[in-house]
Formats: structure tokens, C-alpha cells, sequence
């Protein structure tokens, strides 16, 4: 998913060279094509603004099949493509904007859905994939199974996404006039104070939630402490449950552990599904920033993998932690010119700053050892930790076990779980087997002492 309004600049600004030198005519593109930009990204649809009705027309007939191809090969994607005067536009933006200012609701003013956190772009490993699951059923079934669901985790790791990828889903698969809310426990605080103080005359907030459809509230635990607030959102939450209308709660602990709640609520919390997010795994930290660098209009294949995995090693306690280190990584790619190859020293020198400085290459993990055996025998991490037997990646396979156990001591069964759920005892017998063949081939032990040297770097 493209997010920002910048990406989207880049987008068409790297569409517009292409059509150019495939179009070849630069005055026919001047006139039609050198004005025009995206106006908006919804789902798989890029409205592109255009200056005249001539404009639209060509683009549509014409060169649609050009501009098309030319977007998802950028994108690796499948948008279709909508072209739009520019001044009919304009004018829907300030039809819509005098209609949202007649309705504007009295209490929340500022709540809105993120529609660019979806389902589609909420990457899912075995850490996070109960509560993905839960939250799908709940979109697709609201207010009709698991009412309310709960989902607890540390911070960072993908719940407020869930939350908007509920809202986002429901109004756009089951109900598109549903009334969504999006709220923190912060918000509802502020709300209930302003109300307490007068400040909202001609409705009360508990009338507000009668037009509610789905409460999604975010981090529950900073009630805790406010007895009057926990009151009226007592009674807010039994009338939305009594009227079949669905809730979903986060929070960075589960609910018999929010012991500065009041017990009611904490027990309601539990009547229906309590699910967590755990700490992502790295092979999922290596798909999240794949399919960031994506939705960022780059190329994975720009990215050395070693350098994908050196991020998921370092960078794995939240998703959120992942994303700022991958937008450093980019950054100083970018500024050193060299988006198009990104590599390990380009990494390190990139997150040095924030993880520890000039220690942080010299630091040595389980994955700096695989990625170190995978670059010495030109192959991929992943080929390593993968399902491949073939006698090449075996043999470095089996170097790696036995350079991670010598060097680290690491358990057996810890190192069969980097290695895709090996056994403990292949992973013996691939130690054990490396152990013995030291002793009389000379080349394998050259390698291996090659391999330790590298490894401390």
C-alpha cells in the first residue's frame, strides 16, 4: 500500500518519465500527460486528475493499457486506473467537504478510520495470526461472534492496525453506511470531561453512542483510575452489547492483569474472545519489510537479502521498531545514491545511531552467522534455514549449526528451530558430522577458519 503523499508523487512521477519515452512525442505529452497527477489511491483504484475532457478521453481509449502496465510494474501490483477532470474533482472535494462540516458529529470530531491499514497489508506470521484470524471473522460477522474481541500485545506490534483494518473492511465489504468509531481510552476520557463540564449542551454522550454500529477502542488501560469515566463507559459498552452492535478492544495486557480497572468491566472483557499478538518472528520480520519496501514503491530486489535479515535480527521487538529502521535504511540509501544497491555496510552505517554505534557490526548473533556462511557459499539466508537438501547448501547448512553451537553454545533445539523445526537430533548428527570431516579435509577446515574471521569482524 502506497501511504504517504510523497510515495505517491514518486509513483507518478516515475510513471510519467516512462510514458514519455514510450509515447516518444513530446508535444502530444505536454499537452495531455505533463499536468496530470494522482489524486487519490482507493483499494486497487488510482484516480488520476487530468486538465480537459480530451484528456480523459485518450487516456481511457488509447493509452490506458500503456499507463496501466507501466503503474503495477512499479507497484508490483494490479490497480486499474480512473481518469478524472480536474476541476470535477474540486468540486466533489467541496461537496463532500460542506456535507461532512453539516453532519459533523458533536462529540469525537476528529475520529476517522486510516484507510490505508487494511487486511491486504497487515502481514501475518504464526506470532499475530490468531489475532488476524479473530479480526476477519469479526469484520466479516459484526456484532454476531466474538462480542466483544480483545487483543492485547506490546506496543507496536499491530493492533491499532487491526482495529482500522475492521473498520475499513466492514465498511466496505458488509456495510458501507455503518456508523465505525474509532476511539482511544484517551479520547473517551476527554470527551467525558468536557461533557461533565458542560461543554456538550444538546446531546449527551450516552445518546452519541446510540447511532454507534462498531466501537473500536484502542489501549482500554488508560481508564483505569477514573472511576466516573469507567461509569459511563460501563454503560456505553452493556448498551452497545444489548443492541447486538460489535466492539473490539486492545490493550497492552490481558484483561485479568488490568487490575486498576474495575472488576465488571474486566469480566465483561472476557465473555467474548480474548486473543494476543506475540513478538514477531524473524522470517515474518523479513516478509513485513519485503512488503513495506513494496508498498514503497521500491524494489526488494535492490536489497541485499543478507541486509533484510541483519533489520529482522536487529529490529524485531515491534513492527513499529522495523519500519523506522527500514526508513533509515532508505533514507541513507538515498542519500548516498545508492537505492539501487543496497547493501550490508549501507545498513550498518544507516542504524549504527540507534543500535549501539560502531559495536553494532562486530556484534555477533545467530543470523550474523548465517548470513555471513550464506555470503562466503553465494547463497541466500533463507536457503540455509529452507527445506533444500541438495549437497552444496547441506554442507553449509551443517556449517552454520556448527559454527552457531561452537560459537555461541546456543541449545540444539533452538538451532533446529532457526533451521526451519529441525530436530534436535539432525541437528546433531549436521554438527557432529562437520566435527568429524575437520579433522581429516583440510579445504573444510581452511573454510571454516575463513568463516571464523569474518565472523567476528
Amino acid at each position: 500500500m502506497i501511504n504517504s503523499i510523497s510515495e505517491i508523487t514518486q509513483l507518478w512521477d516515475k510513471a510519467l518519465r516512462k510514458i514519455e519515452e514510450q509515447i516518444g512525442e513530446k508535444q502530444l505529452f505536454d499537452s495531455i500527460f505533463a499536468t496530470s497527477y494522482i489524486y487519490e489511491i482507493s483499494g486497487k483504484t488510482i484516480v488520476v486528475a487530468v486538465k480537459s475532457h480530451l484528456a480523459v478521453a485518450l487516456m481511457q481509449t488509447k493509452y490506458n493499457e500503456l499507463i496501466k502496465g507501466i503503474v503495477n510494474e512499479l507497484t508490483q501490483s494490479d490497480f486499474s486506473i480512473q481518469y478524472v477532470e480536474e476541476e470535477k474533482l474540486q468540486q466533489k472535494s467541496a461537496d463532500l467537504e460542506a456535507n461532512f462540516e453539516s453532519k459533523k458529529p458533536q462529540y469525537f470530531k476528529d475520529s476517522r478510520l486510516n484507510y490505508s491499514l487494511t487486511f491486504e497489508n497487515f502481514v501475518v506470521g504464526q506470532f499475530n495470526m490468531e489475532a488476524a484470524h479473530a479480526s476477519l471473522i469479526v469484520a466479516s460477522n459484526p456484532g454476531k461472534m466474538y462480542n466483544p474481541l480483545f487483543i492485547y500485545s506490546n506496543s507496536g506490534l499491530g493492533k491499532t492496525h487491526l482495529l482500522h483494518a475492521i473498520g475499513n473492511y466492514i465498511i466496505k465489504e458488509k456495510y458501507s453506511e455503518a456508523h465505525i468509531l474509532y476511539i482511544t481510552a484517551n479520547n473517551f476520557v476527554e470527551e467525558y470531561i468536557k461533557f461533565v463540564r458542560g461543554e456538550k449542551e444538546s446531546q449527551s454522550l450516552k445518546d452519541f453512542f446510540k447511532d454507534v454500529d462498531v466501537l473500536l477502542l484502542d489501549d482500554v488501560q488508560f481508564l483505569a483510575n477514573k472511576p466516573q469515566t469507567e461509569e459511563m463507559f460501563f454503560y456505553v459498552y452493556n448498551d452497545l452489547i444489548n443492541r447486538g452492535k460489535q466492539i473490539v478492544i486492545t490493550s497492552d495486557r490481558q484483561p485479568n492483569e488490568l487490575n486498576k480497572l474495575e472488576d465488571r468491566l474486566v469480566t465483561r472483557f472476557t465473555q467474548g474472545l480474548v486473543v494476543t499478538i506475540q513478538d514477531p518472528d524473524q522470517i515474518t520480520c523479513v516478509e513485513i519489510l519485503k512488503k513495506k519496501i513494496i508498498e514503497k514503491g521500491l524494489d526488494v530486489k535492490a536489497f541485499d537479502e543478507n541486509v533484510l535479515y541483519f533489520l529482522a535480527d536487529k529490529f524485531n521487538k515491534t513492527v513499529r521498531e522495523l519500519d523506522g529502521a527500514l526508513d533509515r535504511l532508505i533514507f541513507k540509501a538515498d542519500m548516498e545514491g545508492k537505492s539501487n544497491n543496497v547493501t550490508m555496510d549501507i545498513a550498518i552505517s544507516a542504524v549504527s545511531p540507534i543500535k549501539g554505534g560502531k559495536q553494532l557490526s562486530s556484534q555477533i548473533s545467530e543470523q550474523k552467522i548465517i548470513n555471513v556462511v550464506a555470503d562466503y557459499y553465494n547463497l541466500a539466508p533463507s536457503e540455509l534455514t529452507g527445506k533444500n537438501r541438495s549437497g552444496q547448501i547441506a554442507l553449509a547448512r551443517h556449517i552454520a549449526m556448527y559454527l552457531i553451537r561452537n560459537t555461541l553454545d546456543i541449545p540444539l533445539k533452538k538451532i533446529g528451530d532457526m533451521f526451519g523445526g529441525k530436530d534436535h537430533t539432525t541437528v546433531m548428527s549436521g554438527i557432529s558430522k562437520v566435527d568429524k570431516e575437520l579433522k581429516t579435509d583440510r579445504s573444510l577446515k581452511e573454510a571454516v577458519d575463513e568463516l571464523q574471521k569474518r565472523i567476528k569482524v
